[in-house]
């Protein structure tokens, strides 16, 4: 008789890295050795220095914590849900518990013996590179790197570098005795930047064209001498198994730019190719490493259209990778606000004369809470210093016109016209601080609908050029204005709530009713705007200055406010999670992700986009009592 458990069993599998790897049998002969575990919520499935025991999890159904204390305190590192694994240290022999793991609500484990699966992960590859990035990170999350401090961030930490490099297996050598003028015919002749001077198969030196140009076209040495007096030796040599930071690492150590790959490693044994630096580079051109390098390399606007094409496909790498969203939207950050100070410092250059005095570029929006992943319209402002009556007209003009070069700049890289024409280049949005700060202090002090519509875009802003002092300046004025006035908080919250749950009475999506998506769901208006703006409204009450992401906003939460810890920490779990949906919704699409036809969805997706959902609404009844709202429908 079939075993219909453990068939039902290997068709959820299938749909779930890494065993979408595996073959339909290896799939079946998983399932039928894997237990079935129910737990309640707050169990701990084990703690921090536990023995580890003999399988791993795969959540069913449900959601855990992952976290490590430190300290005596709980430092949460992930949360994982449906699909997600974790526990893999002892599938690699580890004996203890690095990290602690409890239920946040009911759930349902698989249970997979680390004896079944461990002949999978001999047998293929690319299952055990998978489960090994998942334990160097102990989380669910395969090439999770990051930590729970805020320090700075390593922008050459990437998938890429844990690949193996790939060498050029047409490996062209000579023999000792070879003339330097044959060596170089041999490099012209096959178009390379070395060559390997073998003896019975074995590298025993290596020249390449840096040698041609120091030594022999300056005059030091003679053509016709042999190439072993000047070939460099002993070769430096690698194994196959090299990868792409190993080689990066051995080239700055050694200051070489070319290695030997043999069969064992060393110069003791045959050679199989070679890797050269500029192969290296090019096969990692999307590395954001190197994608920062060729943005400040840039000189014109259209270098840096091509590097913005390999932003987004390094973006689409890291979605297809599930690579945190918190390291995602910290690396696009970055790059996205290289590309912003180029087309400022760009465009400063074209301008006649320098800034006449000192101002800052301000992102508004999504990129000033650093959550512009996708290519969307421009939001952004400029603040320069007082200055007096007399002089202020030509500042005032100049910073326009500098305004009007930057926004048609990132126009042509593919940052569109904000609609409402929130940008530095509309005279509204380019002022002094005085004017800026008199502007709040209107809108704060009259909170009718359109300035706190206003507020709600400016009040996430961050510096992109310029002078930190004007942006802070700001800052501690916008804390002052609200401070002592709860009407203008109130109002902020009541906003936060006119997007109510994006789920119906009987728990379906709230669809488009009419116009050109008609019937398809909202992500933005239902969802992601109604989590973010809740956390402007409940972070600025605690006048936290410098964190304007929306998950950096919850957590900082979860330490102000530790009686609503678990509800922060899963709003910032559901931003996430939301922020992530919406940037594979556009990249499979092509646009911005924001509207998604729910036939597409899988049954997997709807209940993690429900799951976001709840704590939307969660959140919504924290603002209604905090602004005593309780009566708003």
């Amino acid at each position: 008789m079939r075993n219909t458990i453990s068939l039902r069993i290997a068709d959820f599998l299938k749909s779930y890295p890494p065993f979408h790897l595996l073959e339909q049998e290896e799939l079946k002969s998983i399932a039928e050795e894997i237990t079935v575990q129910y737990n309640y919520k707050g169990e701990h499935l084990f703690k921090q220095e536990d023995p580890c025991k003999p399988y791993f999890y795969l959540i069913q159904q449900g959601a855990v914590e992952i976290y490590q204390n430190e300290n005596g305190k709980e430092i949460t590192l992930d949360q994982c849900d449906e699909g997600d694994l974790f526990g893999l240290r002892p599938l690699f022999a580890g004996k203890h518990y690095s990290i602690s793991a409890k239920t946040l609500e009911e759930s349902i484990f698989y249970l997979i013996p680390i004896q079944a699966f461990k002949p999978i992960t001999v047998n293929n590859p690319k299952v055990s590179e998978y489960l090994l990035s998942s334990l160097a990170s102990n989380t669910h999350t395969p090439y999770y790197t990051e930590s729970p401090s805020r320090g700075n961030l390593d922008l050459t930490s990437d998938i890429h570098e844990l690949q193996t490099v790939h060498y050029n297996k047409k490996l062209i050598s000579c023999s000792k005795d070879t003339t330097i003028k044959d060596l170089a015919g041999l490099m012209n002749l096959h178009s390379v930047g070395s060559v390997v001077i073998l003896e019975d198969g074995k590298p025993t030196g290596i020249v390449t064209d840096k040698d041609i140009r120091v030594k022999v076209a300056s005059g030091n040495w003679d053509i016709q001498m042999p190439v072993k007096e000047i070939m460099n030796s002993p070769v430096i040599c690698y194994p196959a198994s090299l990868t792409a930071s190993q080689a990066h690492l051995a080239m700055m150590k050694h200051r070489i730019s070319h290695i030997c790959i043999t069969e064992d490693g060393t110069p003791n044994s045959n050679a199989l190719g070679i890797v050269a630096e500029h192969d290296l580079i090019v096969s990692q051109g999307n590395n954001p490493y190197f994608l920062m390098k060729a943005l400040l390399r840039a000189k014109k606007t259209k270098d840096l259209k091509k590097i913005r094409r390999n932003i987004t496909a390094l973006l689409e790498q890291y979605i297809k990778s599930n690579i945190p969203m918190t390291h995602i939207s910290r690396v696009m950050f970055e790059l996205n606000d290289a590309t912003i100070k180029k087309c400022i410092a760009l465009s400063i250059k074209k301008m006649n004369t320098p800034p006449p005095c000192k101002f800052a570029w301000m992102s508004l929006g999504s990129q000033g809470r650093k959550e512009q992943l996708l290519l969307t319209d421009q939001d952004n402002a400029i603040v320069f210093e007082d200055q007096d009556e007399a002089s202020y007209p030509d500042i005032h003009t100049y910073f326009m016109e500098l305004a009007k070069n930057v926004n048609k700049r990132l126009l042509k890289i593919g940052f569109d016209y904000c609609p409402a024409d929130m940008m530095a280049g509309n005279p509204k949005w380019c002022l002094s601080l005085s004017q800026w700060k008199e502007q709040f202090s209107d809108w704060v002090k009259s909170p009718i609908d359109d300035h706190i519509l206003l507020c709600q875009v400016f009040f996430d802003y961050d510096i992109s050029y310029g002078e930190l002092n004007l942006v802070n300046a700001l800052a501690d004025h916008i804390f002052k204005v609200t401070s002592d006035l709860p009407i203008f908080k109130a109002n902020l919250a009541r906003s936060a709530l006119l997007n109510p749950s994006p789920m119906g009475f009987f728990r379906q999506f709230l669809l488009e009713t009419n116009g050109e998506y008609k019937d398809f769901f909202d992500l933005k208006k239902r969802a992601l705007i109604p989590i973010t703006d809740a956390a402007r409204v409940l972070i600025l009450e605690h006048q936290v200055k410098n964190i304007n992401n929306t998950f950096e906003r919850y957590e900082k939460l979860a330490e102000l406010e530790p009686q609503n810890r678990e509800l922060y920490l899963s709003a910032s779990y559901a931003t996430k999670v939301l922020l992530k949906f919406r940037t594979r919704q556009g990249l499979m699409h092509g646009d911005s992700g924001r509207f998604i036809d729910l036939k597409s969805l899988s049954k997997e997706e709807k209940v993690k986009l429900k799951r976001c959902f709840n704590t939307i609404g969660d959140l919504q009844d924290l603002i209604k009592l905090r602004y005593k709202l309780v009566n708003l429908i």
